[in-house]
């Protein structure tokens, strides 16, 4: 099995002494999982900055066993924001979200495409108000049909709270998941 995609590093943790796994959301294939030969060397460790978007060539004897990817830096995405914490907290927490939420190997554009555009945001001014908006289209294309306008438009703190509470009690509590670390953290940004 062999395939070529683009996508975003959702996460990654050390294998062996110079391998990594990693974590992806990409266009074509949904979120994928493999072995990266060679990922924490001083050479490869920068592509692998989460929220980075990639260039992944995977393989592996059988689709139903776990593979090994190749991995091209595209756009280094997080580098850029460094500097600033709420923004960084918000791509760990995007990020985390995505993790947790979308099933193994299922397509979905629309929200791989949402999140492009999030991401793309961060350079905006009103960066915080796409982000909320961005939770709630990902709560409504996971299966959530979100009637509710979100009244607290211009008040941060409750539009996170809001969301925050339609995916605990939509997806983290009926499915016994924790909620992600960096998602708490950017709500209290906002305090």
């Amino acid at each position: 099995m062999y395939w070529e995609d683009e996508g975003f590093l959702l996460s990654k943790n050390n294998y062996d002494e110079n391998s990594i796994i990693i974590e992806t959301f990409t266009s074509e294939h949904g979120k994928y999982s493999g072995i990266v030969y060679g990922g924490s060397s001083r050479k490869q460790k920068r592509n692998f900055q989460i929220g980075n978007k990639i260039l992944l060539n995977w393989r592996s004897k059988n689709e139903n066993k776990p593979g090994y990817f190749n991995v091209e830096l595209i756009n280094p995405i997080s580098p850029t924001f460094f500097d600033d914490k709420k923004k960084t907290t918000c791509i760990l927490s995007a990020s985390s979200i995505l993790k947790i939420l979308l099933p193994e190997r299922q397509i979905n554009k629309k929200i791989y495409n949402s999140f492009e555009k999030m991401l793309d945001d961060l350079k905006n001014q009103d960066w915080i108000n796409r982000y909320i908006e961005w939770e709630l289209l990902l709560i409504k294309e996971l299966g959530y049909e979100n009637k509710l306008i979100n009244k607290h438009e211009g008040n941060i703190k409750k539009a996170l709270s809001f969301n925050k509470q339609l995916l605990m009690e939509n997806f983290i509590i009926p499915n016994k998941l924790k909620f992600p670390l960096f998602r708490n953290i950017l709500e209290n940004y906002f305090t």
